[in-house]
């Protein structure tokens, strides 16, 4: 009887240790400082969080299906600074769908070569975040940008907006989780994209393109990229050229945090927003307890790790190696 409740309090822990984890940073957090719960602090985590949680959005896709997007920040980054730069040459009717458009080509040649060249897709994003954080700078010849007349524009809706006091950036990414997550659970295509990161194999052999899929996973991934440097542009109408810079790695940890599979074929969207609610409300609390910013990357490295360690384990059905 000892050992059935030792290995069922081991695949609890395996399933559920990071929302235990998450209840006591609360918990410890409320007590440290009480202005942790206070309706305009969680708001604020909530649309400070927003940016971040769209970008994961699109990379749940690609994670389910079995490969990695490390090029998602430097993305953000430019196209961030290209809707900026062209806000004021072409208008913000015409700069936010040509943002798109290039967004979604970078987007389109990563699925290209990782989805129909069957290149690994760590080593390719890799690549793919210096080469388009090279051409951000080459872009913008290495300048920040800024929006010549702040006042006189209506840019600024998307990030400092609000309908019936529920600010816009909320609401964009609560709708868009609502939409890409009846695509990931009520769709063909969503359940072709489990297939593919289940067993890529098997998924060509039913006759599912995984070719296909996997490409279409980076094409979403990097749409919402684009809606994420729409919403940091419009947020602060000006960026420095390396404002997505480091936000790959917050993304992956919301993502698995969330409990999609880094082997792929697990996760959903309501648990990435989760992940990134985890993310936003432990650096905010840390913040709040009077820890330098720098201290939350030390706590991201270590949750990344935590995630990854309750990821396996919770395949394995036990939170130490048989080994060990």
């Amino acid at each position: 009887m000892a050992e059935i409740s030792k290995a069922g309090l081991s695949g609890f822990l395996a399933r559920q240790g990071i929302i235990v984890a998450f209840a006591v940073f609360m918990i410890v957090f409320a007590i440290a400082n009480p202005r942790f719960i206070d309706i305009d602090n969680i708001s604020g985590v909530i649309r400070s969080s927003a940016i971040l949680g769209v970008m994961a959005l699109g990379v749940t896709f690609v994670v389910i299906g079995g490969n990695l997007d490390l090029s998602v920040g430097s993305m953000m980054s430019f196209s961030t600074i290209v809707v900026l730069d062209l806000h004021d040459k072409i208008g913000p009717a015409l700069a936010i769908p040509a943002m798109f458009g290039m967004t979604l080509c970078l987007g389109a040649f990563i699925g290209f070569l990782v989805g129909y060249l069957k290149l690994n897709s760590l080593i390719v994003t890799l690549g793919m975040l210096s080469a388009i954080h090279g051409l951000t700078l080459t872009y913008s010849g290495g300048q920040n940008m800024d929006i010549a007349d702040k006042r006189g524009t209506w840019f600024n809706v998307f990030g400092q907006g609000d309908i019936i006091g529920i600010p816009i950036p909320i609401l964009m990414f609560a709708l868009l989780a609502a939409g890409l997550g009846v695509v990931l659970s009520r769709t063909a295509f969503g359940r072709k994209v489990y297939a593919v990161g289940g067993n890529g194999t098997a998924a060509v052999f039913s006759g599912i393109p995984r070719a296909r899929i996997v490409f279409l996973t980076y094409l979403m991934s990097s749409f919402c990229v684009a809606m994420a440097g729409l919403m940091q542009a419009s947020r602060s109408l000006g960026s420095q050229n390396t404002v997505g810079q480091g936000l790959e790695l917050e993304v992956l940890a919301a993502v698995i945090l969330g409990g999609a599979s880094l082997l792929g074929g697990s996760g959903t969207i309501f648990k990435t927003v989760i992940g990134v609610l985890i993310l936003g409300f432990i650096q905010n609390g840390l913040l709040l307890m009077g820890l330098a910013f720098y201290a939350q990357y030390v706590v991201t490295w270590v949750i990344i790790i935590l995630a990854v360690w309750l990821d396996i384990a919770a395949k394995r059905g036990r939170l130490l190696s048989p080994i060990a």
